[in-house]
């Protein structure tokens, strides 16, 4: 089996010109597999052997190992794909895991900064300090431009057009777009472009590198931001993808139709973009429900905290914060 697994990685870069990232995640869905089934039988089996039941004890203790809904469709999805190959190739007759159904996703909304908290972390790290100017350009970039870590950093000089305000970026698929860069984050690039001690890669000057001049990868990047995390005190849960999230949320609520958050966003459906719908909702609902002279639910129970019968219904919750709330005042799509 190993030894088809190697041959579908090959045809993923090869023949899909799949992203290294793509390849990695395909690579350890598959090998865990393996790992898996040579546990059970002492031995890696070849493909042709491997069952439908065998990929159901497979799913089922990933289940009992607690991972994800959405962790496990994953890689049934890598199993689908790897299976459908060697259908192709002829080292399977039929495909195993076909008959096998994602579990029904859990749907939860992404974790968000408000536009104070946003202007908080980006104003973390110090100026007076090499590092810190390269990670308040990242911060800035991060947030302007609505970005994912993986097409931050592979962000070149060559990528850039300052003077309009542009970055060209490679999104999921290699699908290139271009994306806007407010006056906050051009101003922080240039600041650290004059900083920065950059070694070529391939000929290409990467904008983003460590301290040893090399690009900066996106495990550096998160720990660069559980750094500013305990030194701000904001949420613990937020990661480099919650500054896209803040992006896009941000957006929503300041007006901007979805169809232009989802090109900005880069995403090939709607749907992926909708999910910021419902966080913008449920904002407008907060404010609705605290405002509103009759927000009241059937039965007569008062949402906002009033007390119906001595018990305490719905405690107040702060308002989400728009756009212009900050301090700062400024727009997400000017940083």
């Amino acid at each position: 089996m190993l030894e088809a697994i190697q041959r579908f990685l090959t045809y993923l870069k090869v023949e899909r010109n799949s992203s290294d990232y793509t390849i990695k995640s395909y690579k350890e869905d598959l090998t865990s597999l393996a790992e898996f089934l040579a546990e059970d039988d002492g031995r890696t089996p070849e493909p042709q052997q491997i069952t439908s039941l065998d990929l159901r004890g497979y799913v089922a203790a990933l289940h009992e190992a607690g991972y994800a809904k959405s962790s496990i469709s994953r890689r049934l999805a890598s199993l689908r794909s790897f299976f459908r190959f060697g259908q192709r190739e002829g080292l399977v007759d039929s495909n195993p895991a076909k008959p096998l159904k994602n579990p029904r996703p859990e749907r939860k909304l992404p974790h968000f900064l408000t536009t104070d908290e946003i202007g908080k972390l980006l104003q973390a790290p110090p100026l007076d300090d090499t590092m810190g100017t390269r990670d308040r350009a990242i911060f800035e970039v991060l947030y302007s431009a609505g970005l994912r870590v993986s097409e931050l950093v592979g962000i070149n000089d060559s990528s850039l057009d300052l003077e309009d305000g542009y970055v060209r970026v490679a999104g999921k698929g290699k699908r290139e777009r271009l994306a806007p860069l407010g006056s906050f984050a051009i101003k922080a690039i240039r600041k650290w472009q004059r900083q920065r001690r950059a070694k070529t890669e391939n000929g290409k000057m990467p904008l983003f590198v460590n301290k040893f001049g090399k690009r900066i990868t996106t495990r550096s990047i998160g720990r660069m931001v559980e750094k500013y995390l305990m030194v701000t005190g904001l949420d613990l849960r937020t990661s480099p993808h919650t500054l896209r999230h803040s992006f896009a949320t941000h957006l929503l609520d300041a007006g901007a139709d979805i169809r232009s958050v989802q090109e900005l966003l880069g995403h090939k459906s709607l749907v992926t973009t909708q999910i910021y719908t419902h966080v913008s909702t449920a904002g407008l609902k907060d404010i609705y429900e605290k405002a509103h002279p009759r927000a009241k639910l059937v039965g007569g129970k008062k949402i906002g905290g009033k007390k119906i019968g001595g018990k305490k219904i719905g405690a107040k919750k702060a308002p989400i914060q728009g756009p212009r709330s900050s301090t700062s005042q400024q727009n997400p799509a000017n940083r």
